[in-house]
C-alpha cells in the first residue's frame, strides 16, 4: 500500500504523519508529499526521507492518495495529480461532506474510501469513521489510520455527516467545555491558573477512567452523584431545559447540515 501520497500535510495530514511514525506504522521514506507551504515539520520529513514536492512523474508510484485538503480544495487537488497517478491507486479522502462517487468521479474512476478522522491521532487515540463502497479501499482506510485510533466502519454514506458531528467534530466541543469550566472556576474565585489546571486534569483523568473502566457514561455519571449533593445540583442545570442533551442534539445537526452543504 505504499509509498503513500499526502494531498495536503497540514493539520490533520501532519497529525496522521506524527502518529504513523510514534507507531512505527509509516516511515518518512514511504511517503510522497504535495503541500504547498513550507515548514519546519516539512523540511524534518524531507530530512528523514519524504519525497516533498517532486515532478508530477513521481506520482506514479505512489500506491495509496491520501486527500488531506480542505473541502473547498479538494477538485482541484485532484485535477492537479489524477492523470500522473497509477491505474490501481486507492484514494482515501477525508474532504468533510464529498461523496464517494464524486471523488471517484474526478480521480478516473479509481476506488474511493471516505474517513472522518480526529487530529488525536498524532497521539494515537484518534478517531475515525469509515465509508467504502470498495472492500480494497475499504481495507487500504483500516490499515492507515487503524494504528493510530479507533476505527468504526458506517454502512450508509449518508451517515458520514451524522459521524462527522458526533466524532470529527467532537473534539473541538471538548476543548470549548474546558475553556468554559475554567472561567467558571476563575468567576467562582480561584486564580485563573488553578482553575485551568483542576479542569484540564479531572477532565483528563474523567475520560480515562471511560476509556478503562468499560462503564456506561451514565452509570459513571451515578457514581459521583450523591443524592441532594453537589453534583447532583449542577447536573440539574447542565441536564435541564436548554442543557446539554438539546445543545449537543442541536450541535451535531448544525455539524451534519454544514457536512452536506460542503459536499454540495
Amino acid at each position: 500500500m505504499t509509498p503513500i501520497l499526502m494531498l495536503g500535510a497540514g493539520r490533520m495530514g501532519g497529525a496522521l504523519i506524527e502518529g504513523w511514525r510514534a507507531a512505527g506504522a509509516f516511515q518518512a521514506a514511504e511517503l510522497i508529499i504535495r503541500e504547498p507551504f513550507e515548514s519546519p515539520a516539512l523540511d524534518a520529513l524531507r530530512a528523514a526521507g519524504a519525497a516533498v514536492n517532486p515532478q508530477d512523474a513521481a506520482l506514479a508510484a505512489a500506491r495509496t492518495v491520501l486527500l488531506a485538503v480542505k473541502p473547498q480544495m479538494w477538485r482541484e487537488a485532484a485535477a492537479q495529480v489524477a492523470a500522473h497517478l497509477a491505474p490501481d491507486a486507492v484514494i482515501v479522502s477525508i474532504a468533510a461532506g464529498v461523496r464517494a462517487a464524486d471523488i471517484s468521479q474526478a480521480f478516473g474512476g479509481r476506488a474511493v474510501a471516505r474517513i472522518m478522522p480526529t487530529t488525536a491521532v498524532a497521539v494515537r487515540q484518534g478517531t475515525a469513521s469509515v465509508y467504502a463502497p470498495d472492500p480494497v479501499a475499504a481495507e487500504r482506510a483500516r490499515a492507515l489510520f487503524a494504528p493510530v485510533g479507533a476505527v468504526v466502519e458506517v454502512a450508509d454514506e449518508d451517515l458520514m455527516h451524522a459521524a462527522t458531528g458526533v466524532s470529527g467534530s467532537a473534539p473541538a466541543y471538548l476543548y470549548a467545555f474546558v475553556e468554559a469550566l475554567e472561567a467558571a472556576g476563575a468567576a467562582a474565585g480561584l486564580p485563573a491558573e488553578d482553575a485551568a489546571r483542576l479542569a484540564r486534569s479531572t477532565i483528563v483523568g474523567a475520560a480515562a477512567l471511560l476509556a478503562q473502566s468499560g462503564e456506561e457514561p451514565a452509570e459513571l455519571r451515578r457514581q459521583v452523584t450523591s443524592p441532594g449533593g453537589t453534583t447532583q445540583a449542577a447536573l440539574e442545570v447542565l441536564m435541564g431545559e436548554g442543557g446539554f442533551p438539546e445543545l449537543l442534539r442541536d450541535a451535531v445537526a448544525a455539524a451534519a447540515r454544514r457536512s452536506r452543504e460542503l459536499g454540495g
